[in-house]
């Protein structure tokens, strides 16, 4: 059997390889990667980066964003949020956004990965799951990044109603809510 078989053999439908991966399975990974792209058998979607496509009955399907970026970071330690959560929140926004945001311990800038662009910043640490509190905190850090009018946004609390779109933000150890 040779390399590039050897290498073939190993490639799963929808997953997502680094460069790295794709090594362990061949003696000329540079020469069987160009090969295998070249026969369609692998996608580069980023530097480094290839997807073995899935096919559908309605063409090559993409692989999940959340493999995408796990592969690119090389970690799984991060948090993908869309803006568009924003408008869950009750707070006026309207926008509807197409640039994810990756808050990630590795990379920081806009990269894309898969012809789609995603914004990636890091931060010393990053919480497991989204909660209504982070993409509370989330928005007042963003707020100036927002093509939002900033007065229609900002809450203005009004006494004895504890029932608007923040009134399960409890103050806690770690929610702290800064200024400017």
């Amino acid at each position: 059997m040779s390399a590039l078989s050897d290498l073939k053999r190993h490639l799963r439908p929808g997953q997502v390889y680094r460069r790295k991966d794709l090594a362990r399975w061949s003696n000329a990974v540079d020469r069987h990667v160009r090969q295998l792209v070249g026969e369609g058998r692998l996608e580069k979607v980023s530097a480094g980066v290839y997807m073995a496509p899935r096919q559908t009955r309605f063409g090559a399907a993409p692989a999940k964003p959340e493999r995408l970026v796990e592969t690119f970071l090389g970690d799984d330690r991060f948090l993908m949020v869309s803006p568009n959560a924003f408008n869950g929140l009750g707070v006026g926004t309207t926008q509807l956004y197409s640039k994810p945001v990756v808050y990630n311990r590795k990379r920081h800038g806009k990269f894309t990965i898969d012809g789609r662009i995603y914004d990636f910043r890091m931060r010393p640490s990053v919480p497991k799951r989204l909660s209504k509190e982070i993409l509370l905190v989330d928005l007042l850090h963003n707020l100036d990044r927002l093509p939002e009018d900033k007065s229609a946004v900002l809450p203005r609390p009004r006494a004895g109603e504890g029932n608007g779109p923040f009134a399960s933000c409890q103050g806690g150890p770690g929610f702290r809510l800064r200024a400017g």
